[in-house]
C-alpha cells in the first residue's frame, strides 16, 4: 500500500485485501440522511466520552441502534441504554441502515445487518488517534464508516500500531468499508482543519455502523 491514495473516477477502490473506499456514494442519499440525522440530534445528545484512562475524547459522539459503543472509566463497552438516561438508545434510521447494508454490498460483504450506528461529530481540532475497533462480539462483519461534512484525513495503517498508515483524503459522501483480514486494522484521522461546509457548517460528522451483538 503506498503511503498517500488519490480520488480517482472509479465507483469503488481497493485499498486493501478486505477493504474498499467508496468515493461519493453516500451522495444519492444524503437528503434523507441529513434529515435522520437532524432528528437523531433531538432525540440523544451528543457527549465527550471519557477513556478508561481518564482522558476526554477530542470528537463527541451519540449512538443508534440497538446497541451504542460508550466508554469511561468502567472500561470501553457496548450497551443497550443510554449511560445518561438509562433509556435504549434511539433507533437506527432506515437511511442509515440501508445505506450501511448497500455500500456493504458494494465492497463484497453481502448480508451486512449492522446492529449499532456510532455517530462521531468533530470539530476543527479534533482527531482520533489510531485504533483497532475489537468490542464486537465477533470480527465476521464488515465496518462501514460514512464521511458527512468537512473533508479529512483518513489513516489506514496494519495489523500492529507500528504499521505506517496509508492516508486517504475523505470528502462529503465518501464511505470507507473493511473487514475479512482487514477487520483488525488500526485506523484513524488527523486533526479537523477549519473550513465551512455548505450543509453541515465547520463540522464532519462520520457514521460508523458495525455489527456489535
Amino acid at each position: 500500500m503506498t503511503d498517500d491514495l488519490f480520488a480517482s473516477d472509479s465507483a469503488r477502490q481497493r485499498i486493501g485485501d478486505g477493504s474498499c473506499w467508496l468515493p461519493g456514494f453516500a451522495l444519492p442519499s444524503m437528503d434523507a440522511l441529513l434529515v435522520d440525522l437532524e432528528r437523531l440530534q433531538a432525540q440523544v445528545n451528543f457527549r465527550q466520552m471519557v477513556t478508561p484512562g481518564g482522558h476526554r475524547m477530542s470528537a463527541w459522539m451519540l449512538n443508534c441502534g440497538a446497541l451504542g459503543w460508550v466508554t469511561d472509566r468502567a472500561g470501553y463497552r457496548y450497551t443497550r441504554e443510554d449511560p445518561e438516561t438509562g433509556l435504549p438508545w434511539p433507533a437506527m434510521p432506515d437511511s442509515f441502515r440501508m445505506l450501511a447494508v448497500k455500500a456493504a454490498a458494494a465492497a463484497g460483504f453481502e448480508d451486512f445487518e449492522p446492529d449499532a450506528c456510532l455517530v462521531n461529530q468533530y470539530e476543527v481540532g479534533a482527531r482520533m488517534a489510531l485504533h483497532q475497533d475489537k468490542n464486537e462480539q465477533d470480527y465476521s462483519a464488515p465496518i462501514v464508516s460514512v464521511s458527512l461534512g468537512l473533508p479529512i484525513t483518513f489513516l489506514f495503517g496494519g495489523l500492529v500500531r507500528s504499521d505506517r498508515p496509508a492516508k486517504l483524503q475523505l470528502y462529503h459522501g465518501d464511505i470507507v468499508v473493511w473487514g475479512g483480514p482487514d477487520r483488525l486494522r488500526y485506523h484513524g484521522v488527523l486533526t479537523l482543519k477549519a473550513g465551512e461546509h455548505p450543509e453541515l457548517g465547520t463540522r464532519r460528522i462520520n457514521l460508523t455502523f458495525r455489527k456489535a451483538g
